[in-house]
Order: structure tokens, then sequence, then C-alpha cells
């Protein structure tokens, strides 16, 4: 498998999207006209410069790491891309139980069959989730050694990572849905953006990362009204599913499983 042009500008034939929730693009649509996400708007990136590209999306809601491994690795390898993006470890972190060694091996295990087999690779790193979330505060120095883990697996294996902690808008509120787990339609228009610009797509926009206008702080009520109904509507039917054992994915499969063109009327929105 070869890219057509050369790496400064590269244009991709087979593009196929690992992953969990956001990269089935929760959040950017509704169950009743279907999810986009930003998988699916690089995808219309891509085929702004192929229009014969051909794009799978594996990704299925609620997947641990292992999981994304056993059952969207051999799927997608048969499939022989030229591009695929891996993004998981978000739902592990999640869990009592999380081993960021455990969950970078099945991440770094699909780094190297890709690259093995001639594809380019391209991640995300996870942004810092206690300033969208701050009840989420313990949970940041996962993110920082799942971050710092999978971008030394990323280094073995030549892959691109996409860095989104370090970039302040990645944890402004209106780029996240109400639940704060998923990326809002502006969201993932930016992590698009961000991923061609990281991948050197000619049509990349260096810009993803500028800071939205400022908008006026709310005040004490308004704030601990927002947070009691995100509790209520979002933290704990969430805390429900775990305890019960059960997953947002339970009985899902993935929404493109297979290798399809990019129709043009799904060029990304400006934003």
């Amino acid at each position: 498998m070869q890219y057509i042009g050369d790496m400064s500008q590269p244009t991709y034939r087979r593009y196929v999207a690992l992953g969990d929730s956001q990269t089935e693009g929760m959040c950017d649509g509704d169950e009743r006209t279907g999810y986009r996400g930003w998988a699916d708007r690089l995808a219309c990136h891509l085929a702004e410069l192929n229009p014969e590209l051909h794009y799978a999306n594996l990704a299925v809601r609620g997947r641990l790491a292992a999981e994304i491994r056993a059952e969207q690795l051999a799927p997608a390898l048969a499939m022989e891309p030229d591009l695929v993006t891996v993004v998981a470890g978000m739902n592990d972190m999640l869990r009592p139980a999380f081993d960021a060694d455990e969950v970078t091996e099945d991440v770094e295990a699909m780094f190297a069959a890709f690259t093995a087999a001639g594809a380019r690779v391209a991640t995300i790193s996870f942004p810092n989730i206690c300033q969208i979330v701050p009840l989420a505060r313990p949970l940041l120095p996962r993110v920082v050694a799942l971050n710092a883990r999978i971008a030394e697996a990323a280094a073995r294996h030549g892959v691109t990572v996409f860095e989104t902690f370090q970039h302040p808008v990645t944890t402004d509120r209106r780029l996240w849905s109400p639940d704060r787990l998923h990326a809002s339609t502006l969201g993932h228009t930016r992590i698009a953006a961000g991923m061609a610009h990281a991948l050197g797509l000619p049509n990349g926009d260096p810009g993803w990362s500028e800071a939205l206008p400022e908008l006026p702080k709310p005040g004490t009520l308004k704030m601990t009204a927002t947070e009691a109904l995100w509790l209520g509507t979002f933290l704990g039917p969430w805390l429900g599913r775990r305890i019960r054992g059960k997953s947002s994915g339970d009985g899902r499969s993935a929404k493109r499983p297979e290798l399809l063109p990019v129709l043009p009327a799904s060029q990304p929105d400006a934003g």
C-alpha cells in the first residue's frame, strides 16, 4: 500500500477508523438521524483531496481498548487501509481497575499491526478532563500516564499523535456536549480539523486550536443548578450502568463496517 503523491502532500485511498464512542461520533447528530463525528468529518477532508476515497468506521461506543483490538483490528487489516486512526483508552480510564500498561499494550499492538502492513497511523492524546468535569480531578494522573505511554508507543512505530492536552481550547465547554463525555458538533469539527493538520493535509486547519470568544461567567446559582442537572441527567445513569455491568455499546455494531465512498453531501461544516 502506498500513498498517492508524497508525504508532504499525502492523499489516501482507504481510510479506516477504530475506536469507541468519540470515533463513532456520538453527540454530533442523534439516534434518529445518525451520528457523524470527527472521523466522518476527517473522511470529508480526505475526499476533497481524492474523490475516490473509501472510508469505514468500525468504532462502537463503550468499547475498552482490549475489545477494540479484539473486535476491530482484524476486520480493519482485511480492508488493506493506507490510513488508520486508532483512538482507545478513555473507557478504560473510567474503570476502577485501570492499568495504563495493559491499555498501552493493546493500543501498541494495533499500531504495530497497521504500520507493519504499510498503513499511515494516527491517534489522539486525551485532553485535561478535570477541566471539563471537576469531579474527574482524581483521574488526571491516569490521563497523564496514558498520554505519555501512548506517545512513547507512537514514537516507536512512527504513528502521528494529534496532541490535545496542551491546548486550552480542548477544555472549552462549548466543544463538549451536555454530558461532558463526548464532543459537541463544534468539538468534532475542531478535532477533524486538528487531525487533518496533524496529518499534514493541505486542507488541514492550523487554526483548530484558536480560543473561542470569551463568555460571561455564570453566577453561583446558575452554576449550582447546572451541576445538579448534570449529576442527575448524565452522571447518575452512567454510574447505574457501571454498577449493573452494562455498557452503552451492548448489542451494537459498527455504523459503517464496510469501505464505502464518501458522498460530497457530507462535506465538513465550518467552525
